[in-house]
């Protein structure tokens, strides 16, 4: 085990032992409150560019698994956690989580106050840090982590995307129902999934993809997953968007897909101070005024004001700080929100927004 230290861009510096991994990694450091999950926290792509602080003390206790991941690789830059367990205990354990981190070139701290990072984080916002194996000079490392490139303006989309379109299932679906067009922004494999458990058959195109591309599969629907980095940075994808949603496809989309909709829909994003990253997150819904408990990860949101209120209803709220976290057109097809309804980790209680856009395909085919 070596010592590591962990400098943010303010001066602040923070020391621990890396339990995995060496060498120097940079990253715009956040907290999730999440108390499982971990490995799904790693491989979601949203997750580029990110050193992950997790607020539950007690971290790889039931060590990873194959079947839980949420992408092809790590994404995550780091994992910063309280406690590393010394024991995996889990029937599905197949490695423990030094070992998987080693593997991936990632680095883990532990022995670390990660409470007092996520109250500084709270207290003045998510910042570019540096976590080191190697130089523990606090004036070199801030130095650093100063220079370092931070998120916004960043396309880090494009780093996570895949390089060719693809069928989901592989293969296809002899029996499917309906096809959904998909754009991995850096998409969870949950999503799939759960189309495929609705009887969809997905076909997925890279981010570069243009709309005649995407149109020439015939598509019933159309799907914009999320990802990561500041949406002000891919205007390329805002313009495939743009032009998908003047074809009156039907459109869903998440967290970056939804801000990817709210750009193409005239409005503007900004970035929060630090984020919602957790399983624990209460939404409301304003059409019925039912509050939900749903799965975060974001640092940047669409700005309420930028909506336009005769062409799009904001439809759902984070009752935290009363951001916005859905949007319904209101003559159009399309709806979108900020939060993860395929969970994984977290609750599943916004699962009926993927049944609402089998709902919305359906009536569009009948009409």
């Amino acid at each position: 085990m070596k010592k590591a230290t962990i400098a943010l861009e303010d001066g602040t510096c923070f020391s621990g032992r890396a339990f995995a991994g060496s060498g120097e990694f940079y990253g715009e450091l956040v907290f999730n409150t999440s108390m499982t999950g971990y490995q799904e926290i790693l491989t979601d792509p949203s997750y580029n560019g990110q050193i992950v602080t997790m607020t539950y003390p007690l971290i790889g206790n039931y060590g990873v698994n194959p079947e839980d991941i949420e992408s092809r690789a790590v994404f995550a830059k780091g994992l910063v956690i309280g406690e590393c367990s010394r024991i995996a205990s889990n029937w599905r354990s197949t490695m423990p989580l030094p070992e998987y981190l080693e593997q991936a070139g990632i680095v883990g701290v532990d022995q670390v106050d990660t409470r007092a990072i996520t109250l500084h984080i709270r207290d003045k916002g998510a910042m570019k840090c540096i976590v080191s194996t190697e130089d523990f000079d606090t004036e070199s490392l801030v130095a650093k982590a100063k220079a370092s490139a931070g998120l916004v303006g960043r396309d880090l989309s494009s780093e996570v995307t895949i390089d060719e379109a693809y069928t989901y299932p592989e293969g296809g679906k002899t029996d499917a129902k309906f096809r959904v067009a998909v754009l991995d922004c850096g998409i969870k494999l949950n999503q799939l999934r759960i189309f495929d458990d609705l009887n969809c058959e997905c076909r997925v195109f890279p981010n570069n993809a243009t709309a005649d591309e995407i149109l020439a599969c015939k598509p019933d629907g159309f799907f914009v997953s999320n990802g990561p980095g500041d949406p002000a940075g891919v205007p390329h994808i805002v313009k495939t968007v743009m032009e998908l949603v003047e074809a009156r496809l039907p459109t869903f989309g998440i967290c970056f897909g939804h801000q990817m909709l709210g750009l193409a829909l005239g409005g503007s994003t900004f970035k929060l101070k630090f984020g919602h990253r957790g399983g624990n997150q209460p939404i409301q819904d304003l059409r019925t005024k039912k509050v939900e408990i749903a799965s975060h990860n974001h640092g940047f949101c669409i700005d309420a004001d930028s909506i336009d209120p005769a062409v799009v209803e904001i439809s759902h709220i984070n009752l935290n700080d009363k951001t916005v976290a859905g949007l319904r057109h209101k003559t159009l097809p399309l709806f979108c929100v900020q939060y993860h309804p395929e969970a994984c980790p977290g609750p599943h209680d916004p699962f009926y927004l993927f049944e609402e856009f089998i709902d919305l395909m359906k009536k569009e085919k009948k009409a």
